[in-house]
């Protein structure tokens, strides 16, 4: 055969690149509990479905003794495969290599792949692991994340893009997955942050070990920088595979549809809430009884967990859910999460996703601590994110939607396109007991049993405030509805708004309060 000595030369130079960094780097990678980047993408890829492109690049530095060492593949993976039948293009950095580290040529690879994903408008995953920029190469692997980070701003609401962190994501590098639409971490695993311990201890003295620095727990709880938080790599691409069945392949779409299934026998809408105002339950649980098959999504299930953010289905259709968390400082918003939501209802909106909201709340978090870390701008941006979002709506007061906190939750107001309310809703300016302390002070001040006025008054103010029928009566609640009829009005309503228009000024972009 005349190909012959040619196919075993490719076969040949095929299993070098496919050696990665070598035997040592490789038992390394294994030593500390990490797979290596084909493993990765095999074992996150449908089976037999990936194919690699730019397998034999190299490096093209000359200088500091890189003149002819060979770094396989440059240290990152690139090529497009499936996930549930759905394309993805897919990049993975190889820590075998050269540690993974960016140079022109790696960056050049991401970038390829970057392009081809919004060229072909196909979802893009990046995994993550390096020990940052190349410094071999200079101001040339500063300009390689420049452009990875132009591609990510470009590429935003027109595909989604997911950032798998698993293993070091330092300095300039962890800029792009910020960027992107969900990060995902694994304990143990994953470290992102802009300094590393070794500055921080030269700088200031401090010692701090990488995990307390920016672990998977930290951003998983504490910065809000995690999305899905998981004890194993493998968790974490079930976690990657499930998402990627929620959300579609770009803007121009929507989301695979499921067979339609009714909510779970084992929640029941009816036992879920509290008549009691002041007594906590799970959110989750209502989501549960109302989405099909009872599944629920979370997303950032750790970080600001006041306010409960995910996905969902309503007759086989994806929907956002965005709801107080009562069980949580009683489901007040803040400012992080105004962050949390205000971020996710974008996102449902960039991709056609119609968003179902679920309300009860006392309102906005008062003291000195929110005041001086920023409530007015961060809350702001709800309210900038609800009033921007052209999908569907749908909202559902439970119990109470106070002051400015019944505003921001999908009001009327603010473009709900439909609005139900139990009969235990309670929609005011504030509680019963702070308003009639206020409006019947005097009055209270100079009983002979003010204690019992004050309960008097209290009453007064529920019975002419503090129920969903003054809203009603208004036009701000289109209807007050029974608990059990709830995921019937929600199916209505998303069938009814399947053909929604919304006009809006011409206008290059708004000004958000970021």
């Amino acid at each position: 055969m005349p190909f012959n000595n040619k196919i075993e030369e490719l076969k040949k130079r095929k299993e070098e690149v496919l050696q990665g960094g070598g035997e040592k780097a490789v038992a390394k990678q294994v030593a500390m509990g990490k797979l290596t980047a084909r493993e990765r993408i095999i074992a996150l890829l449908d089976e037999d479905s990936f194919d690699e492109y730019d397998m034999f690049v190299e490096h093209d530095a000359r200088d500091f003794g890189m003149d002819g060492k060979v770094l396989h593949g440059d240290g990152v993976i690139i090529g497009t495969g499936t996930i549930y039948g759905a394309p993805v293009a897919i990049f993975a950095q190889d820590f075998t290599v050269a540690g993974g580290s960016l140079g022109s040529m790696h960056a050049r690879k991401i970038t390829k792949i970057m392009d081809y994903a919004l060229r072909m408008r196909i979802p893009l995953i990046g995994i993550n692991d390096s020990g940052g920029a190349r410094i071999q190469e200079g101001v040339n692997s500063l300009a390689g994340y420049g452009e990875i980070f132009w591609r990510n701003t470009l590429s935003s609401g027109i595909i989604p893009q997911i950032s798998v962190i698993l293993g070091p994501c330092a300095g300039g590098a962890v800029y792009s997955p910020a960027l992107t639409d969900f990060v995902f971490v694994v304990d143990n695993i994953s470290k992102m942050f802009i300094t590393g311990p070794e500055v921080i201890k030269s700088v200031l003295g401090e010692e701090i070990s990488q995990e307390d620095l920016g672990g998977a727990r930290v951003h998983a709880q504490i910065t809000g920088n995690a999305h899905f938080y998981s004890e194993s790599e493998y968790e974490c691409f079930e976690q990657v595979k499930k998402l990627i069945t929620y959300i579609p392949w770009n803007n121009t779409r929507k989301a695979r549809k499921f067979e339609p299934k009714e909510p779970k026998s084992s929640f029941n809408i009816e036992d879920v809430v509290p008549v009691d105002p002041k007594e906590p339950y799970d959110i989750r649980d209502v989501i549960k009884s109302i989405a099909d098959d009872s599944d629920f999504f979370e997303i950032q299930e750790n970080w600001a967990a006041n306010i409960v953010i995910g996905f969902g289905r309503l007759n086989g259709e994806t929907i956002g859910f965005v709801a107080n968390q009562p069980l949580v400082m009683a489901g007040v918003l803040d400012v992080d999460s105004s962050d949390k939501a205000a971020r996710f209802i974008r996102y449902c909106d960039a991709f056609d996703i119609p968003l179902c909201t679920l309300v009860d709340l006392p309102g906005y978090l008062p003291g000195v601590d929110q005041e001086h870390a920023g409530v007015i701008r961060h809350g702001a941006k709800l309210l900038y994110a609800y009033s921007e979002a052209t999908v569907p709506k749908m909202t559902v007061i439970l119990r109470k939607a106070y002051g400015g906190g019944y505003i921001a939750m999908s009001s009327r107001h603010l473009r709900a396109d439909f609005v139900y309310a139990w009969p235990s809703a309670e929609i005011a300016v504030m509680g019963p007991e702070g308003a009639a302390n206020i409006i019947f002070r005097k009055e209270i001040s100079e009983a002979s049993d003010p204690e019992d006025v004050r309960k008097q008054k209290v009453e007064e103010y529920k019975d002419k405030f503090a129920n969903p029928y003054v809203a009603a009566a208004k036009g701000y609640v289109d209807m007050v509805i029974e608990p059990s009829e709830t995921r019937k009005l929600l199916l209505h309503a998303l069938e009814v708004s399947s053909t929604k228009v919304s006009d809006r000024p011409h206008k290059k972009h708004g000004i958000p309060p970021f």
